[in-house]
């Protein structure tokens, strides 16, 4: 059965280094930063990356998959979660990562853009999607460390736990353009917290409230 060939810039062929694809990488988030999506330009990637646009055109394919691959560099950092030694901790460091990432308009320029272009390109679409399952997926230590040291119930799915703080954040971040601060970032980490301890994340996906909040029965007195 023959393999099927990688998509152009996902792979490093032979002639391009590590340095080359990080000067063209660089070059793209600062394109975004500066034009977004719609003006980033391969002749714009070259001037900025010291790449000559025929090595671009060849090894890359055009501004889509230029994307792609600066989101997939991107995904190869060693970025690890937060690790304060208590569920608490580790959720509201997370949130307040996310919120300080976007705190300075210059450095969140490019990530906003990165989220445009997953609207216009498939490809830019799927890398950004992979981004965020390999943010998450690491994430999951967080609770999965909560689990063994019985801050959260065994069955809790990390996964969806990691997302729902960061949920509200990107909510306001990139749909209703609200501002993010510490004190929001806060209530997001808190809220998963609690809804987390209440078992809305059990992998069985079924929940029942403590019995204190159960209406009294009628006795029929």
């Amino acid at each position: 059965m023959t393999e099927k060939a990688p998509p152009p810039g996902t792979q490093r062929p032979g002639g391009r280094t590590a340095r080359t694809r990080a000067a063209v990488r660089d070059a793209v988030l600062t394109g975004l930063g500066e034009h977004g999506y719609p003006g980033l330009t391969v002749d714009y990637v070259a001037a900025h990356s010291g790449v000559h646009k025929t090595t671009l055109y060849r090894r890359w394919g055009g501004v889509e998959e230029l994307v792609a691959d600066a989101l997939d560099l991107a995904g190869e950092d060693s970025w690890t979660p937060p690790d304060t030694g208590s569920l608490e901790g580790d959720l509201h460091a997370l949130a307040q990562e996310v919120a300080e990432s976007f705190d300075d308009p210059a450095a969140s320029a490019a990530p906003a853009a990165f989220v445009a272009a997953a609207f216009r390109s498939p490809r830019a679409a799927d890398a950004l999607r992979a981004f965020y399952a390999e943010r998450f997926r690491r994430s999951a230590a967080v609770v999965e460390r909560a689990v063994a040291r019985g801050e959260a119930p065994a069955d809790s799915d990390a996964g969806d736990v990691v997302r729902a703080v960061s949920a509200p954040l990107f909510f306001r971040l990139f749909i209703t353009r609200e501002p993010v601060d510490p004190a929001f970032a806060d209530r997001s980490a808190a809220a998963a917290i609690a809804a987390l301890r209440a078992g809305v994340f059990s992998a069985h996906g079924s929940t029942q409230a403590p019995a204190s909040t159960q209406p009294p029965a009628d006795t029929g007195a």
